[in-house]
């Protein structure tokens, strides 16, 4: 884990390429997720990775899949690389590719809603409210300022999209598409999840602002959390002793990236396509390093980076 990753090329059918991960085809009910040093902002996919995002992600999704089993099931079978091998003789020779970054998973249909959770208004949710007072078209309270706390939290979903941004829909809109029963499991599950996780998080400095979760189903009809949970590529994770509302506040994710990448934008140097520009060593170091203290704070233990 110690060299950065653009992406994997391993000896099994490739399901799909996403910004981040590849998906590959083990079985009818298996797949594995490798979880790529690639790195993307106003949804361009730069150039130069960012060491160790990948295994963060992975192992910090792992962590919580199996902390968060008790609210719901996870798609995740195993992490460990040499149970993966076992299993998969082939990828022998890939073992330092899998290592961290990988994971073996069960095999869903995605729900197509992202299901996120706000506990805090913040991002395109602040940027509706100034415009309109609203939430996806529906009216929050008024008085409220940036990055102010919401209690209770709300679910907010969206869709999902193949290019550009999600679009924040109703909680009517995912009924009318999934049905009652179904959209109310998606709204329990993932306001029980973010709940465990902001409270877990909270003593150990991290303020989960917000969070989004996909789920899928299996062929018998249970319903599992997939894909990544409670990361910072997901989620915002503010430092709580940097809390203050009324102003954006600093995270532990690609933000240096985006501030350097935001400043050439302001700057007229860059028009927000592709190609991106090309990243300072200190703006992709700084990055990483962001990264790698989520995953201490939140597993209390340094990532093994050897």
């Amino acid at each position: 884990m110690t060299s950065a990753l653009i992406a994997s090329a391993l000896p099994l059918p490739l399901l799909r390429r996403g910004k981040v991960r590849e998906v590959y085809e083990v079985d009818d009910e298996t797949l594995l997720l490798v979880a790529s040093d690639r790195v993307s902002a106003f949804d361009v996919v730069l150039r130069e990775p960012v060491p160790h995002k990948g295994a963060v992600l992975t192992q910090i999704s792992a962590f919580w899949f199996e902390r968060l089993a008790s609210v719901i099931s996870s798609h995740y079978l195993s992490g460990d690389t040499d149970e993966i091998v076992a299993r998969l003789p082939a990828l022998e020779p890939f073992r330092s590719t899998l290592a961290g970054r990988a994971m073996l998973v069960r095999r869903t249909i995605p729900v197509p809603f992202e299901c996120v959770v706000r506990g805090y208004i913040t991002g395109s949710a602040w940027a509706e409210y100034r415009r309109s007072g609203t939430l996806a078209g529906e009216p929050l309270a008024t008085g409220l300022v940036e990055s102010a706390r919401l209690d209770p939290p709300i679910f907010s979903p969206a869709t999902k999209a193949e290019v550009g941004h999600d679009e924040n829909v109703t909680f009517r809109h995912v009924i009318d598409a999934l049905g009652n029963a179904l959209a109310e499991q998606l709204r329990q599950a993932s306001l029980s999840l973010y709940e465990a996780g902001r409270a877990y998080a909270a003593p150990r400095g991290i303020i989960i602002a917000d969070t989004k979760f996909e789920f899928g189903t299996t062929p018998d009809g249970r319903l599992l959390v997939i894909d990544e949970m409670l990361t910072p590529d997901s989620s915002r994770f503010w430092p709580a002793d940097r809390y203050a509302p009324g102003r954006s506040q600093p995270s532990f994710d690609k933000q240096p990236l985006r501030d350097y990448l935001a400043g050439l934008k302001q700057e007229g140097k860059w028009d927000g396509n592709a190609p991106p520009p090309p990243l300072p060593a200190a703006v992709v170091q700084a990055t990483s390093d962001r990264y790698l203290e989520a995953y201490r704070r939140i597993t209390g233990k340094p990532l093994a980076t050897a």
